[in-house]
């Protein structure tokens, strides 16, 4: 993209666009190049701010490299991968799903249930007789073909922006905590015996963060409110779906991605990370107390 130039017209009217972003207004330029900068291509310098060209192309702050790294709108690191993560978790629920297939009695041991047998008999089974990680598993399995790819599907498509925007590690945070709290709605609202499986949960976070990031961007919420919309027809229309876990997804997935990309540059990490353990908190004292209830 062409650098915009001192006294252009778009200096005379006295409204600057970013140069990365030109649908973005800003009054801060790069202290290296003066090109206009938005607050999301914005690095501290020693002076000022600079854009990700200057940083990376060696600006002299005076700042270890690390400091000076481009970063994410949420304070993540710019990866050569953007959809790295994605891939991976992509892989390991496609794995699962094989393996399930090639031996069938691992299903039972995988799906998130509560108790199993169920009352008269004492449990030997479930997360209320010690198998929390089920809670974990359960995340990652798939029984049919087109749940599969469904979820998959919406992997890929919400993953990846969402991956490239929040870095590696909070995408990553945010994937398995709402799968996690979408699970432990499941086992604190369903019957103790009803056997629950797949990735809707971390799915419907997904999608809750994403909407969060694009009221964020102040891009158009029609598209995502109206897929959201849908599949929440889905959920509450359809037989056989566990609306709980996509409830429970999806609420974590706006908390989690509202500090995200709202937390303040200075207590950045500590807001983010801090709401992520308190999400974590709420989800094993719902386990706890749900497993009181059925022993």
């Amino acid at each position: 993209m062409d650098d915009q130039a001192a006294g252009s017209p778009q200096d005379a009217r006295g409204v600057l666009a970013c140069y990365r972003h030109p649908d973005r207004e800003t009054g801060i330029r790069c202290t290296r190049c003066e090109r206009p900068i938005c607050p999301e291509c914005m690095i501290s310098a020693s002076v000022g701010f600079q854009c990700p060209e200057c940083v990376r192309g060696g600006s002299g702050t005076g700042h270890a490299p690390t400091a000076s790294m481009p970063r994410t709108i949420a304070g993540g690191t710019i990866a050569a991968d953007p959809r790295l993560v994605t891939k991976i978790l992509l892989g390991i629920n496609a794995a699962v799903f094989v393996a399930v297939h090639v031996w069938p009695s691992l299903l039972s041991h995988l799906v998130l249930i509560g108790v199993w047998p169920p009352t008269p008999f004492n449990p030997t089974e479930g997360v209320a007789a010690g198998e929390w990680y089920r809670l974990v598993t359960s995340m990652f399995t798939h029984e049919a073909i087109w749940h599969i790819a469904f979820n998959m599907l919406s992997l890929w498509w919400l993953g990846g922006p969402l991956e490239q925007a929040l870095g590696r590690a909070r995408y990553l945070a945010l994937y398995l905590i709402s799968g996690l709290a979408g699970g432990a709605l499941t086992y604190l609202l369903a019957s103790g015996s009803t056997a629950s499986l797949g990735a809707s949960g971390a799915i419907f976070g997904l999608f809750g963060a994403t909407a969060v990031l694009v009221r964020r961007l102040n891009y158009d919420m029609r598209p995502i409110i109206a897929l959201l919309v849908i599949n929440l027809i889905f959920t509450f229309g359809w037989s056989n779906i566990a609306w709980q876990a996509h409830i429970g997804g999806l609420v974590a997935g706006v908390v989690i991605g509202y500090a995200m990309v709202h937390a303040p540059r200075e207590r950045r990490a500590l807001i983010q990370y801090g709401t992520c353990g308190l999400v974590l908190a709420v989800v094993v004292l719902t386990t706890l107390v749900r497993t009181v209830q059925l022993v």
